[in-house]
């Protein structure tokens, strides 16, 4: 009889044990996140670790015992990596993907129709056909438009430039955000009297030869943010210094690394409110059909003091163009 009664307890015990474990197992959830990058440069790698802080912040600020394993694929700029590494992140049933950048959402998009996918760094997601409206997306797809006001940065190009000579843009004429971004910056010039001269290169190889054709033709020059342009921040920035001409780019990140001057956004701060997003689809189960597309909270006056000096302005000349 002791023996029969002691089974139980144990067995008892065992079940008890067996249902803490399965009640904390159940507290514990662990998602996949595939993410794909167009090409390595400063504001798309913000970009990406933003979106990592800002879906950890939300957690920890909800306190969800959470495990989120991020599949992070770059393509290094070329479209044929795109196909190929966008079938891989579909095929893996990540619970959530993440497309950095226009090719890089839109490769994405055409893999699949079901799995959640948000983006960031894209300018115009409609325009993309990433989704019906950026009020009512529609599609599995939404997230945040990198959407500079290009008015704003070409109004503080202006107040930087000497002279009457014409602002040049170069911007590459493949890229969706770039046209749309220079399509804005001529409305804007027609409205306020201002001469443009844009130019296009399409490689980094032309980005110098490019350069060389503006010289002492233009008084200063305004970069979209521009996937290609950005990656050649350095180029760009060694020629304006040795002109003494000043540069207005669409993303901080671009002003930092050779820039004079913006009033923009920082990619590490819109790829956190994509975090947040994530958070949305991820744990209240929201879907991005009924998402609105967001654009970024903040906007910065950045001056890169180093450049500014290099090309004869003061700091304190660059203000707000508020």
């Amino acid at each position: 009889m002791k023996k029969i009664v002691l089974s139980s307890i144990v067995l008892g015990l065992g079940l008890l044990l067996a249902g803490c474990s399965t009640q904390a197992s159940s507290r514990h959830k662990s998602y996949s996140v595939g993410i794909l990058q167009i090409v390595q440069h400063g504001s798309l790698d913000e970009a990406r670790q933003g979106f990592k802080a800002g879906l950890k912040q939300e957690l920890k600020a909800h306190g969800k015992s959470t495990t989120v394993k991020y599949h992070y694929l770059n393509a290094q700029g070329d479209q044929s990596n795109l196909n190929t590494m966008s079938q891989q992140l579909v095929q893996q049933k990540n619970d959530l993907l993440l497309g950095i950048a226009t090719p890089a959402a839109q490769a994405l998009a055409k893999k699949t129709t079901t799995t959640p996918t948000l983006v960031t760094a894209v300018t115009d997601l409609k325009a993309a056909s990433l989704v019906k409206s950026d009020s009512q997306p529609g599609t599995n797809v939404s997230g945040t438009s990198d959407l500079t006001p290009v008015g704003l940065q070409l109004k503080l190009l202006k107040s930087l430039s000497k002279g009457n000579k014409p602002l040049g843009i170069m911007y590459n004429s493949s890229e969706e955000n770039s046209v749309l971004q220079v399509k804005l910056a001529k409305q804007y010039a027609k409205q306020h009297h201002l001469t443009l001269k844009v130019v296009s290169a399409t490689s980094t190889n032309d980005i110098a030869s490019v350069l060389a054709g503006l010289e002492g033709k233009i008084s200063g020059l305004y970069l979209p943010t521009d996937n290609l342009m950005a990656s050649a921040m350095k180029t760009i920035g060694q020629k304006a210094k040795a002109a003494k001409l000043p540069v207005v780019t669409g993303s901080i990140e671009m002003a930092e690394d050779g820039g004079t001057a913006t009033y923009g956004l920082n990619y590490y701060d819109l790829g956190k409110q994509t975090g947040k997003m994530a958070y949305q689809v991820l744990v209240n189960h929201k879907k991005p059909q009924t998402m609105p597309v967001e654009t970024a909270q903040k906007l910065h006056l950045y001056v890169n003091q180093a450049n500014t000096q290099a090309i004869g302005l003061k700091t304190s000349q660059v203000k707000s163009p508020k």
